[in-house]
């Protein structure tokens, strides 16, 4: 057994099998396994799959036997090594074994009574299989008519079926009834031709007649069907699930090919008989599930009754079989109920069996059957009431899950399903037992078989060493009364008893007893006590948060012993630096370390949980320009600024262009000489780097102000003068506004520029009380007669 190293689809099988065993042991932090009421191993692994048991002989020396049962992790801390450990629950998959359609193929499981294991079984749909089609005619008198559409169509069929299979083989089988009155009628002129009422030539009735293997020649398949007759029986049901059953188990005669898709068609007019039924006739042996053809007719017919539907179930399942009933319509509703406890089963409604309607049926079918992916778990039948199972499905986007199934799977689609399997009791003896579980997806002719170990008792116990059993040094010495006889005799010496550390003047550190020369140390409130000299504890650790260990470790010889990503004397650091982890990327912003998940600041200014607020500090733009200005003053030649790398605190670096630089913040002073700088700060391993752009664009920027000032400064000077020289030159002609209204000039007013209202004018302002952004104003003159009072 191995792991298993490959994926199947998108999702590595092998993760979702460890997700799976960890959902079944959700419970490992609450440590059900530790309790001084455990005694034994079995009682241990009793426990769940969580629990183990330690069979190390000087496993914390002095302690209880309880002590030996925890979770592995702790055992180890402890000092017991894997080699001394017992488990109950172990999942192996086998992967040396692949396939297409299921993996993986084989899965050993190990269970305790109470305990349960779970495991991922995927299915993957692939395109255009080959199909086996094996059609199972009621032949009876009723069904002549539907004979006769049956003939035509093989060909018809294998041209539509191209389209979704890459090979179609068609088989034929017939059936009536069980051939034993009060089925069929005895006279004598009846048994061989039963339509002898009629003058028809007819088949005796049979149960079951196979008449074509599979085959791909589609003219040897209308052949044969051409040549079938009827026959004739006296009841209504007919023997439909007895054929099922016998074309289902008789592989090599039907010749089901491994490969192909398989499909069983039941052509019926008529409900079929169920188990118990034969009875009337006298026929009271079971069906054993067997093949009995012999010259391709069943002979069981007359000796076992009908098959069960769960019998019948178990072989199509096992045959990876699906089952489709073609029944006309008044028949329906029978069959509806039938199905349902046929897993992978089709249920197809006909109108007197036409050659179209048929071959809609068959395709309808198949793709309906294809796109729908059911599993099937089954349990042997003599261990069926000691175990559980339950199944989950995992289905693709896009699809509808059911209980135990996806529908709408398309081609090269992956399900997956959660399978769990548990284990409630023992058998009546109490020994171990190796049971099989079959997981198949109905219809698929792969499976997964999942063998099961039950392990009642544990390994050590066959040898007498799991620890609980120690033979203790008075064994053999003690009298009727628990007195030892040789301490008695005195043969031994208290001192003997070696129950006391070196240099210590009590037994067992005055945490335990000493009984026959060995301590058994108590079992306090806190915890345990053990140790050869009950000198050690498993509580004497440090606490944090009111825990022992911080909850994150096991306390070993008076120190934590911490759980991986823990760190600290109290398991309550975190390694993990993630929460330091500041919004730009950086550790504690580039200003601190983290320790123990918090941030620590290097600068003392700084805090924030991630030193990311500087109350006192300037802002960056700010706190660097007296540094800018002294290059600035300098000149941007690095050998010129050299004094100013000295008052600086950062190191500085000339750009040809600072405001492209990327992401840091733009920082813009305004030196004395009224140019504009451009500089940014950006930090990388705990520095600071000043970049400043070049004088040469702060130069251009100067000049290109200066000259846009000389043009305005002449505009205006010269509008000045236009303005001075206009006016005196109207004074000097004496011409006035109303002049040119007189000259006949032209007022786009239509009013004297110098008009003053008269008295019997007035202005009138209205103003808006709530305008909705600004006041508006509005002046209206208003002309009035004279003497007309104003109102």
């Amino acid at each position: 057994m191995t792991s298993w190293p490959f994926t199947y689809g998108s999702v590595p099988l092998c993760l979702l099998l460890i997700v799976a065993l960890c959902a079944g042991t959700s419970h490992l932090g609450d440590n059900l396994c530790s309790s001084a009421a455990i005694t034994s191993c079995q009682e241990c692994l009793r426990r769940g799959p969580q629990c183990f048991w330690c069979f190390k002989e000087d496993f914390l020396d002095g302690a209880g036997a309880g002590h030996r049962c925890d979770l592995q992790t702790n055992l180890l801390r402890r000092g017991c090594g894997p080699e001394f450990t017992e488990s109950g629950v172990k999942v192996e998959v086998d992967a040396t074994v692949s396939s297409t359609q299921v993996n993986p193929r084989d899965i050993s499981v190990t269970l305790t009574p109470g305990s349960e294991a779970s495991f991922v079984v995927a299915v993957k749909q692939l395109p255009r299989y080959p199909v086996d089609l094996y059609y199972l005619v009621d032949v009876s008198a009723s069904m002549q008519e539907n004979l006769d559409h049956l003939k035509t169509v093989g060909v018809a069929l294998s041209l539509r079926m191209a389209e979704h299979a890459s090979d179609l083989w068609l088989g034929f089988g017939s059936f009536v009834d069980k051939p034993v009155s009060p089925y069929i009628n005895v006279h004598p002129t009846k048994i061989n031709n039963p339509c002898s009422d009629y003058e028809i030539r007819c088949r005796p009735a049979h149960g079951f007649h196979h008449v074509l293997s599979l085959t791909g020649n589609m003219s040897e398949f209308t052949r044969v069907i051409k040549r079938q007759r009827i026959s004739g029986n006296m009841d209504t049901p007919e023997g439909g699930l007895d054929a099922m059953l016998q074309a289902t188990v008789c592989q090599r005669a039907v010749g089901w090919r491994p490969e192909a898709k398989r499909l069983l068609l039941l052509m019926t007019d008529q409900p079929s008989h169920l188990a118990l039924d034969s009875r009337l006739a006298g026929i009271v042996v079971p069906h054993d599930g067997l093949c009995h053809l012999e010259n391709n007719v069943y002979t069981g017919s007359t000796r076992m009754d009908h098959p069960s539907l769960g019998q019948l179930s178990d072989k199509l399942l096992e045959n990876h079989i699906y089952s489709i009933f073609a029944v006309e319509k008044q028949q329906y509703k029978w069959y509806e109920e039938l199905v349902r406890l046929l897993p992978g089963s089709y249920l197809g409604k006909i109108e007197f069996f036409q050659s179209p309607n048929l071959i809609d049926l068959v395709v309808d079918s198949y793709k309906s059957l294809l796109t729908d992916v059911t599993l099937s778990v089954s349990v042997d039948d003599e261990a069926f009431g000691r175990y559980w199972t339950s199944v989950s499905p995992v289905c693709p986007e896009g699809t509808t899950a059911k209980e135990r199934s996806c529908s709408g799977v398309q081609p090269n689609q992956t399900v997956y399903f959660n399978i769990t399997v548990g284990l409630r009791s023992c058998p009546d003896n109490g020994s171990d037992e190796d049971i099989r579980v079959m997981v198949r997806p109905v219809g698929y002719n792969e499976s997964t078989t999942v063998r099961i170990h039950a392990k009642c008792q544990c390994g050590c116990e066959s040898t007498g060493r799991c620890g609980e059993t120690l033979r203790s040094p008075c064994e053999g010495t003690m009298d009727t009364n628990g007195h030892d006889q040789r301490s008695l005799q005195g043969l031994v010496n208290e001192s003997d008893w070696n129950c006391r550390a070196e240099g210590s003047d009590v037994d067992c550190s005055g945490r335990g007893v000493c009984e026959c020369g060995r301590c058994v140390c108590e079992r306090g409130r806190l915890g345990s006590v053990y140790g050869k000299y009950c000198e050690n504890d498993d509580f004497s650790c440090s606490y944090e948060g009111g825990l022992l260990c911080g909850g994150h470790g096991v306390c070993v010889l008076g120190e934590c012993v911490c759980d991986d990503n823990w760190t600290g004397d109290s398991c309550s650091c975190p390694i993990s630096t993630a929460t330091c982890q500041s919004p730009d990327g950086l550790l504690c912003s580039g200003r601190g370390v983290c320790e123990c998940g918090r941030c620590v600041c290097h600068d003392h200014k700084y805090s924030g949980d991630f030193c990311e607020r500087c109350p006192a500090c300037q802002s960056s733009c700010v706190s660097n320009w007296k540094c800018v200005d002294c290059h600035m003053s300098h000149g941007l030649k690095q050998q010129e600024a050299g004094h100013c790398n000295r008052t600086c605190d950062t190191d500085v670096f000339y750009n040809s262009d600072v405001k492209s630089g990327g992401k840091h913040i733009q920082c813009m002073y305004i030196g004395s000489d009224n140019c504009r700088y451009w500089f940014q700060m950006s930090s990388q391993s705990g520095r600071n780097k000043l970049h400043i752009s070049t004088q040469a664009e702060c130069a251009s920027r100067g000049r290109a102000v200066g000259t846009f000032l000389s043009v305005c400064a002449l505009t205006v000077l010269c509008g000045l003068v236009v303005v001075a020289v206009s006016r005196l030159l109207l004074q000097k002609r004496g011409w006035s506004p109303g002049d040119a209204i007189k000259d006949g000039e032209y007022n786009c007013t239509r009013k004297e520029l110098s008009y003053i209202p008269t008295s019997n004018e007035k202005t009138v302002t209205y103003r808006r009380e709530r305008p909705p952004d600004h006041s508006v104003e509005m002046t209206v003159h208003v002309k009035m007669p004279l003497g007309e009072p104003w109102q």
